[in-house]
């Protein structure tokens, strides 16, 4: 009887959290209305309602979408995805993909790109893949570069660093060295005045 209770308990929260609303959109029958909310691709929400209609995510500040958020929609028929900054690199490859599973929708001919600046303008759905695919390569190759730069600055502080301490040890070497030569030309100085005074008193007897 216990395990009955638990497995129905276990099914009415799982379709509580399946049916929940994003609580930065507003949901109404299968509507769920993300528009206009400042949203970037980190604060879009991980999930959405699985009876989910129509879906709005225009007027944002989105560059891509997570992979497989739109698949585990089955009832998506529609989805508004204009006024996003969409960056056409490497991770909008998914989006794209989506796109050409929905055929002739109507809704994917004015999703364009905002970025890189060779692609503006571009639509979406309309881009062919090895592009995308070039602009990874450069992507990769930017970052490669600037890796690159950052360890040679970080070799150059670095020798900065051990040319500054070895440049110090020396100068302390060298003030070590005259304070000892000080010392010991002090301490001759002072043995022989005491050796002079000793034969001025020795001759002053003798006379």
């Amino acid at each position: 009887m216990r395990s009955v209770v638990l497995v129905f308990f276990l099914s009415a929260m799982a379709a509580v959290v399946q049916g929940s609303c994003p609580h930065v959109c507003s949901c109404s029958a299968g509507v769920v209305d993300c528009s206009n909310r400042a949203l970037t691709t980190a604060t879009l929400p991980s999930s959405f309602p699985a009876s989910t209609t129509e879906l709005l995510l225009n007027e944002n500040h989105l560059t891509a979408l997570p992979t497989g958020l739109l698949d585990a929609l089955p009832a998506l028929r529609r989805v508004a995805l204009h006024g996003n900054s969409w960056a056409c690199d490497c991770a909008i490859l998914y989006l794209r993909g989506w796109m050409l599973k929905r055929g002739s929708d109507p809704s994917m001919r004015n999703v364009s790109c905002s970025s890189p600046a060779h692609l503006r303008g571009r639509l979406i759905v309309y881009l062919p893949e090895q592009e995308l695919l070039d602009s990874c390569r450069y992507w990769l190759c930017n970052l490669a570069l600037a890796s690159q730069i950052s360890l040679l600055v970080f070799i150059g502080v670095q020798a900065l660093l051990l040319a500054s301490v070895i440049f110090f040890l020396r100068r302390f070497e060298r003030l070590t060295e005259e304070a000892q030569r000080t010392a010991a030309e002090s301490f001759t100085a002072e043995e022989n005045a005491d050796h002079n005074s000793e034969y001025v008193m020795l001759k002053d007897r003798s006379m």
